[in-house]
């Protein structure tokens, strides 16, 4: 006997298109990748945030929005002169801050007559400054812990940094990253530079 014609569900098999199944894969995959990078660009490099006050100008204004590298300092350590962000004393509902590098861990530091001393040497300041006025903490020699940096605002005679208690040694953990980038304003824009 004859089958009659009619629905035939189930018995026609699909067939499947398999250059579309891997042009939908390598789109994934390159989409993930975007994703990926975008990510590591944003959290490592990217970081944005605000200048606050007038403590490191020439070279930083305040209010100018700076890029942080969170990346650098997982392949280095701070060096001298580089200009870092930082949490003072860790503390998550501070604002960022942002200043020089002047010693760095097994480093003494001392400012006297004016003068930034490091292992009894004049520190090499890679911007100009002004004598600084009040020494404060480090009026006497400031030995640093194998975690310590000392920092100082490049306006020295109006900086809050290293040298007073409520700040004090910047500890590697509360480090941020590098500031590297200006994005605003926009006749800022560029690499941060010696002025």
């Amino acid at each position: 006997m004859r089958r009659k014609s009619g629905l035939h569900f189930g018995r026609e098999k699909q067939k499947v298109n398999i250059p579309v199944i891997k042009e939908v894969i390598a789109w994934s995959i390159e989409i993930a990748i975007v994703l990926g990078i975008s990510f590591v660009f944003v959290y490592y490099i990217g970081l944005r945030t605000s200048v606050v006050g007038q403590s490191m100008m020439p070279v930083l204004e305040n209010r100018q929005e700076i890029l942080i590298n969170r990346f650098i300092y997982l392949l280095t350590d701070p060096k001298p002169n580089d200009i870092i962000v930082f949490l003072p004393n860790g503390n998550e509902k501070s604002h960022y801050y942002v200043k020089r590098v002047i010693g760095v861990p097994g480093d003494t530091v001392q400012i006297k007559d004016g003068a930034v001393y490091v292992n009894g040497e004049p520190f090499e300041e890679a911007v100009e400054t002004d004598a600084v006025l009040d020494p404060e903490l480090a009026a006497e020699e400031i030995l640093l812990a194998e975690d310590e940096y000392f920092v100082l605002g490049d306006n020295r005679n109006n900086s809050e940094d290293s040298r007073y208690a409520n700040i004090g040694n910047v500890k590697k953990q509360h480090i941020i990253g590098k500031a590297w980038f200006i994005v605003s304003p926009y006749e800022d824009f560029g690499f941060i530079k010696k002025k």
